[in-house]
């Protein structure tokens, strides 16, 4: 039932920047694997063999670890209405760096110059295999709206109080490895 290709297809993007949520799973070498849900809405579709999210500040920063220590990451997007379907991206990841040149280039070409607040960087997927699976077993959900919280935290907190946050729960992962995060700022 899976079928694999190259990049993504006209059809793949439609169905993909549909969805509300998807979830991005990453893992060094050694330690524990990290699956976290991302809000689509952050998500840009660059060109058929590259995608970039907005990632904001949250308790961990898992990902940029592991881009660091080895770049894997797939990308996860489920139908849970409409026909059952399933669209993994599978890559190399990197973090751009808020702040830098790449990052706000990207920010005013694919993001109107919108940062929401609590931005903390960006990951791009540099895609080398996309599948298609049948999603039988994925259950329907009926959407009902994003929560605010995230948001109402950050700007609550301010650019110091997230700055400090970052300093103090984001710059190693679980497993004691580097994130990067103040490494180019």
């Amino acid at each position: 039932m899976a079928k694999q290709f190259p990049l993504i297809e006209p059809a793949h993007r439609e169905f993909l920047l549909k969805q509300h949520i998807f979830f991005n799973a990453s893992a060094a070498e050694d330690g524990r694997v990290n699956v976290s849900p991302r809000d689509v809405a952050s998500l840009r579709v660059l060109d058929e063999r590259t995608i970039v999210y907005l990632d904001q500040t949250g308790s961990g920063n898992e990902t940029a670890a592991h881009l660091r220590a080895n770049g894997r990451l797939t990308l996860m997007f489920c139908a849970f209405d409409g026909p059952p379907t399933i669209l993994r991206l599978y890559g190399k990841g990197r973090i751009i760096p808020r702040g830098t040149l790449e990052y706000l280039t990207l920010l005013v070409s694919a993001f109107s110059n919108t940062e929401p607040s609590g931005a903390r960087q960006m990951v791009m997927l540099n895609i080398d295999l996309v599948q298609t699976s049948c999603g039988y077993g994925v259950p329907f959900f009926d959407y009902v709206g994003e929560r605010t919280t995230l948001t109402r935290w950050a700007e609550s907190k301010g650019e110091d109080g997230l700055d400090a946050y970052r300093r103090t729960k984001n710059t190693r992962s679980i497993d004691g490895l580097p994130t990067g995060l103040f490494d180019q700022s």
